[in-house]
């Protein structure tokens, strides 16, 4: 008979596998490598900052994580999915279950609402129910602090107001991984800070796994683990490292 042990804070348990991941590009008739034989783990729950020289290959290595773009070899699980094997509409429903994101740019769309807004990812989903998405919208923006502005445009709002509700949004779907793209670059420090703070809270209250870009180092500094990717090459930090 096996014993199974039913204590899972022993062995946290993966969420994010990359074995042997690289990229490469062809550019003027020649292939550029942008990394090569990336292979590491992420675990569920975990806050994990990726960082890096401009052009060095970050955000390339955030899509394929993500599942928007595909590796030119080498093997990537999401959520106990194995992503290499899967077609395109294949990869659009592993996000609309499990990832949600979190752009430098916000991409709000400057017609709807903030709730509507926020509400967006689930119009995708089946048997989508107008009243409880608004009212799950409604709990989310409150909870990042805009419940008042729930019906203003994108072009009212301050860029940290519309972060925050790019932050709601990405909550709605309940999803297992958040996926920020230097989710503060185009905000003034304080304004970072207050949305580096909201990140990491939510981070804990909801439980999901945290993987940011970012140049800040101050910021990678505050996620449990840090990645630099440096020469094709990806770098893990001690904590407290720089």
């Amino acid at each position: 008979m096996t014993h199974v042990n039913s204590d899972h804070s022993i062995m946290p348990q993966v969420i994010i596998s990359a074995q042997q991941l690289s990229q490469k590009i062809k550019f003027a008739q020649k292939e550029l490598s942008i990394f090569e034989n990336l292979s590491f783990d992420i675990h569920r729950g975990e806050q994990v900052a990726i960082t890096g020289r401009s052009g060095s290959g970050k955000s390339t290595l955030l899509g394929i994580l993500a599942t928007l773009d595909q590796a030119s070899s080498g093997k990537l699980q999401v959520c106990g999915q194995s992503i290499t094997e899967l077609n395109e509409e294949q990869r659009a429903l592993v996000r609309l279950k499990n990832i949600g994101f979190v752009f430098q740019s916000f991409q709000l769309l400057p017609h709807l609402t903030a709730v509507e807004n926020v509400m967006l990812p689930l119009r995708l989903k089946q048997n989508f129910n107008f009243a409880a998405a608004e009212k799950k919208a409604l709990a989310l923006l409150k909870k990042v602090g805009l419940e008042r502005q729930a019906q203003q445009t994108p072009k009212v709002l301050s860029g940290g107001e519309q972060q925050r509700v790019a932050i709601a949004r990405a909550l709605i779907s309940d999803p297992q991984i958040i996926f920020a793209d230097e989710p503060t670059g185009n905000l003034d420090a304080q304004t970072a800070k207050e949305i580096e703070q909201l990140l990491f809270q939510l981070n804990r209250e909801f439980g999901t796994t945290l993987v940011l870009v970012t140049h800040d180092s101050t910021l990678a500094q505050q996620c449990q683990r840090h990645f630099e990717l440096r020469d094709g090459h990806l770098i893990e930090h001690g904590l407290g490292e720089d």
